[in-house]
């Protein structure tokens, strides 16, 4: 395979991404996220968080987003909301909402978006809530701000957002504190929160972080019962690739803050293409029954971002890497309906 130029290979990226897109239904299309580039700028250098993503959601659709921690899952996700922590900032790309690009938003209109028709589920609930405030005026004041609704309506509708999200005994346990309830009631708030503004896309950021298996699976059943009760598209963030293949459509793998590999959820689990998401298969105990793969480990650390290596991002830990990896960026190919990005291709 010879070796392209960096415009020829942001021409074959582009060229393969919209390939994906007309494969599927454009008017089933909700989000479209083109070249998208978010880094932050810091004293020590410029540190690429997302660098040139690319991917599409479908209406109803559950896109699961998969990477060891510091692969820029939570900045992708931050910056499909422009709400990004400071010193980062998006300097490329697209994000196609209804037509409109929301990178080009003034922050007043965006704010029409932002948890109105594309809302998140944050990460870690207790720092998340506010801790100084009950749960139901939490709740209110969102309610409040979307619908500038009186008190007396946003009382009823938190109340039943509460039943929705399988809350116990909402109109007795309303005025109780964040710190009064178990990590999974936390998370039912977060989720009462992100919901009560009927949004069309939910952002569920690693949902189910620090809970017991029990609890998890009750949280994973109520997303998946309010995304069908709701008609939601809902992007998936986890570090773990065996929980999101049992919920998911389709599948993201990040890494370095690039997507190397997306497929469709029997593909990622039947076929990986990348060496990378194989080897998160092979790091796990058996999956399923007729799995007789040992476990192994995945050699080396994920880079330093302000620091990344020359060529492809996973090279470093790769045991399938050509001579080529160390030094050229492999283009993105279409290969049976998975996008992967890598040299073996």
């Amino acid at each position: 395979m010879g070796i392209i130029n960096q415009q020829l290979f942001s021409e074959m990226s582009s060229l393969y991404f919209h390939n994906s897109c007309s494969s599927q239904k454009s008017e089933n299309t909700i989000l479209k996220v083109r070249n998208l580039k978010t880094y932050f700028f810091l004293k020590e250098g410029i540190l690429k968080a997302v660098n040139n993503v690319n991917f599409l959601l479908q209406s109803n659709e559950i896109f699961a987003l998969v990477g060891e921690s510091g692969s820029g899952k939570t900045i992708l996700s931050l910056s499909l909301i422009n709400l990004l922590p400071e010193k980062a900032k998006i300097v490329g790309g697209e994000i196609l909402f209804e037509g409109k690009n929301l990178i080009n938003l003034r922050e007043k209109d965006m704010t029409k978006i932002r948890g109105k028709k594309i809302s998140m589920i944050f990460q870690e609930p207790m720092t998340a809530l506010n801790p100084v405030l009950n749960i139901g005026e939490q709740i209110m004041e969102t309610i409040r701000y979307h619908f500038h609704l009186n008190r007396n309506d946003a009382f009823y509708e938190m109340i039943s957002l509460l039943k929705k999200v399988k809350f116990p005994e909402p109109e007795k346990r309303y005025k109780v504190y964040p710190h009064q309830l178990s990590g999974g009631m936390r998370q039912r708030v977060l989720i009462a929160i992100a919901l009560a503004a009927k949004p069309k896309i939910l952002i569920a950021d690693e949902p189910t972080t620090a809970l017991d298996v029990v609890t998890e699976r009750e949280i994973i059943e109520l997303l998946l019962n309010l995304k069908e009760e709701m008609n939601l598209s809902l992007i998936f963030i986890s570090h773990d690739i065996s929980l999101v293949s049992s919920i998911a459509d389709k599948i993201g793998i990040m890494y370095a803050g690039q997507l190397i590999e997306i497929g469709e959820k029997e593909n990622i689990i039947n076929q990986p293409k990348h060496p990378y998401t194989v080897a998160l298969w092979d790091s796990l105990p058996a999956f399923w029954e007729k799995r007789k793969v040992k476990i192994k480990t995945i050699p080396g650390t994920v880079p330093n971002l302000l620091n990344l290596p020359s060529g492809c991002v996973f090279h470093p830990r790769c045991l399938m890497k050509k001579e080529i990896c160390s030094f050229k960026e492999p283009p993105s190919r279409e290969i049976n309906d998975q996008i992967v990005k890598c040299w073996l291709y």
